[in-house]
């Protein structure tokens, strides 16, 4: 497991950096867009950066192999935050939604670092590499908040230009801890395995299943999130510092239970995991749609649908490594990022229209469809005995 936790570091450096963006995201771009209505384009170009790089990431890494690319990627995002807080100090809006974007890059190959774990462990522990992955962005959930506000004013003039400058330096630590990383135990066995044709590989119920379940994790909760502070800021009036609360409870209920979801993909299955982080999530829409909208009631829903995000993801990625040989672990995993994080992307644009056209509680009612999917694929694997590929 030595190669998962290096990898888990890694995730830990590089994710603060995000971290970093969704906190300050916002702020910035109210201080320093030409218009209001152009405040969160900082954020939503974080994320579409991520989505349109998700495919070219998965071939470079084909290509190279997994550590060059994930070392040029986080160098490559360490002179990014340079220019990152260049655009602060300069108040150039277009220049710093454009290296939010290109950090957005570097995301598309962090996401790959729980894939990258799975080659490190035999196939029964991959579940709990992927959970062990990800416990370091729960450091990072923490790591990248406490990065802004104590470098804020590193850089005299430029409130938050210093942050960017620290983010700089986590991303070049991301790239030495990387270099730690030894070849996989896939990589000779890739260019030996036949590969099928990707049109027998995205036809297996499995994979969809798989790639379904991935995009209604993160489709559903960016979808949810994105709208909650609005929804308890703005239009219910709740007070800052009780907005702040329920986001990083939403945050810590995201990436806390990766300390013990690998052990419960081991011990109940992945398909019972799945349906348990199903239900979690839709008894979040259950609690937003009709508990009322005082804050313990937007409390309870955050920290249900983080939960429920982890357990369905977790899951999902571990049903998707089970899907695919060797040699074809690059174009499936790049198809499932693509659907996967386009599908975030999608859902973080929308959810501030749909807050305002159809309303908080409609807004969660609209994730039921996609979840009701989740479990009729689940239901339909377990139904027809699909068999796990070898």
């Amino acid at each position: 497991m030595r190669n998962v936790w290096l990898l888990a570091g890694a995730q830990a450096l590089c994710g603060s950096a995000s971290f970093l963006i969704v906190l300050l995201g916002g702020i910035l771009g109210a201080q320093i867009a030409p218009r209001p209505t152009l405040a969160t384009l900082p954020l939503s170009a974080m994320i579409v950066g991520m989505a349109l790089t998700t495919i070219p990431a998965a071939l470079a890494m084909q290509r190279f192999g997994r550590r060059p690319a994930f070392q040029a990627s986080a160098l490559f995002a360490a002179c990014t935050a340079v220019m990152a807080a260049h655009a602060i100090t300069t108040a150039n809006f277009w220049l710093f939604c454009g290296t939010t974007a290109a950090l957005g890059v570097n995301n598309a190959f962090v996401m790959q670092y729980r894939f990258a774990a799975t080659e490190h462990v035999e196939p029964t522990q991959a579940g709990r590499a992927i959970a062990s992955v990800m416990t370091g962005a729960l450091l990072a959930a923490w790591l990248g908040p406490e990065i802004a506000i104590r470098a804020a004013d590193l850089v005299e003039g430029a409130r938050y230009a210093g942050s960017f400058y620290v983010a700089a330096l986590m991303f070049a630590s991301a790239a030495l801890v990387l270099a730690w990383l030894p070849r996989s135990r896939l990589a000779a066995a890739a260019t030996r395995d036949g590969a099928r044709p990707l049109g027998a590989l995205l036809r297996q119920p499995t994979f969809v299943v798989a790639v379904m379940a991935g995009l209604a994790a993160y489709a559903v909760m960016s979808f949810i999130m994105t709208a909650t502070p609005v929804s308890m800021h703005v239009i219910d009036h709740h007070a800052e510092h009780d907005t702040k609360w329920v986001i990083q409870s939403h945050l810590m209920a995201m990436y806390l239970p990766s300390l013990v979801s690998g052990r419960i993909v081991v011990r109940l299955g992945i398909y019972p995991t799945m349906v348990v982080g199903t239900l979690a999530m839709a008894g979040c829409v259950l609690v937003a749609a009709f508990a009322g909208h005082a804050v313990i009631h937007y409390w309870w829903a955050m920290v249900l649908l983080g939960v429920g995000w982890n357990l369905l993801f977790v899951s999902g990625s571990t049903l998707l490594t089970r899907t695919y040989r060797p040699g074809e672990r690059f174009r499936a995993q790049a198809v499932n990022e693509f659907v996967v994080f386009g599908s975030q992307a999608v859902a973080s644009l929308l959810a501030g229209v749909a807050l305002a056209t159809i309303g908080w509680e409609a807004l969660n009612l609209a994730s039921v469809p996609m979840l009701l999917a989740v479990l009729a694929g689940v239901a339909y694997l377990v139904l027809r005995r699909e068999p796990s590929p070898a």
